[in-house]
């Protein structure tokens, strides 16, 4: 879908629970009468004043939308979600109104896999702090850098074989790696690759497990104490998914004691405030949610955001419907 959907004669009203970057901003603010949720002072009273004329939510993935916002807004038809999580927008709530829900899946899909290989590897090869290294003149006064871990040929489990799985998957088998994954099922597609129910069952056979599911209420802390503690003090744990499939306490006990060998984070509870124990750990990499963040996949994200909200409003079949 492009651009050329007509403007509407009276201008829709959207809630803009986030910021855009600037080129996603000009295209809503020419289209609809944007409602800035995220810069009010007092956000109840923003929704009590402007709530009953609101026809649209533009959020952020893990922004979404609460049932109390969804209350406040009697007109509500539809919630365009930037990214491809939605777990943070109360589906519950939406369905029991009808409003439409809509995603930005595919776009995003090989960014995000791109950038769970790179954490691997910048992890296992000690990247970050060999570059500390040379910077802080160890090189030259104390010599060659520590030995790392190879990547190559090594076993990798990856826990959820989706659109964003698959395509990690599809990497490491340039890696020469062991590929077995966890789903709900195996998958016709991945008959090269092992399928092991059992998360934890995975973990054991992993040196490198992905976290690459959809976040749901049934998938909150799937990676527990069990599943860390079967990958091991050599194994490495990369999420690349939502940090509530993860319990921060059990991963973070397990690096703080060496239970697990490293971990590679892009996302986290809470963020951007993150549990400080995080940033006194010598063996966990961390990236500031930014698996997606390329100008390419950013504006192909806002777009398809723009695309959602205005076939709605003109009557035409939504792009990419969640609900």
């Amino acid at each position: 879908m492009t651009d050329p959907i007509p403007t509407p004669a009276t201008p829709i009203d959207i809630l803009q629970v986030g910021p855009y970057p600037a080129w996603d901003e000009e295209r809503l603010n020419a289209h609809f009468t944007m409602h800035r949720y995220f810069e009010a002072a007092n956000k109840a009273a923003f929704l009590a004043e402007r709530g009953a004329n609101i026809r649209g939510i533009a959020t952020r993935g893990e922004l979404g939308a609460s049932r109390v916002m969804i209350e406040a807004l009697p007109k509500l038809e539809v919630i365009s979600v930037y990214g491809v999580g939605y777990d943070a927008v109360d589906l519950v709530a939406a369905k029991e109104r009808g409003i439409r829900v809509t995603n930005t899946p595919d776009v995003l899909t090989k960014d995000v896999a791109d950038l769970g290989v790179a954490m691997m590897l910048a992890q296992a090869r000690g990247m970050i702090g060999g570059e500390a290294w040379v910077k802080s003149g160890n090189w030259a006064s104390q010599g060659l850098y520590p030995l790392k871990s190879r990547v190559h040929g090594k076993r990798v489990g990856i826990l959820g074989l989706g659109r964003i799985g698959y395509e990690v998957a599809r990497r490491l088998v340039g890696f020469d790696m062991q590929i077995a994954y966890s789903d709900t099922g195996p998958k016709d597609f991945a008959s090269d690759w092992r399928f092991i129910a059992d998360p934890v069952a995975l973990a054991a056979e992993s040196d490198f497990l992905f976290v690459t599911l959809a976040a749901s209420a049934a998938t909150r802390h799937i990676v527990g104490r069990e599943v860390i503690a079967a990958l091991g003090p050599e194994g490495m744990l990369i999420n690349i998914s939502r940090a509530s499939n993860i319990d921060e306490e059990a991963l973070l006990d397990a690096l703080e004691t060496k239970a697990l060998g490293s971990a590679a984070l892009d996302v986290f509870e809470g963020e951007p405030k993150l549990n400080p124990r995080f940033l006194a750990l010598d063996n966990v990499l961390l990236q500031p949610h930014m698996a997606s963040g390329t100008v390419e996949t950013r504006k192909a994200m806002g777009k398809l955001v723009f695309d959602n909200l205005s076939a709605h409003f003109a009557g035409q079949p939504l792009p990419t419907p969640v609900l």
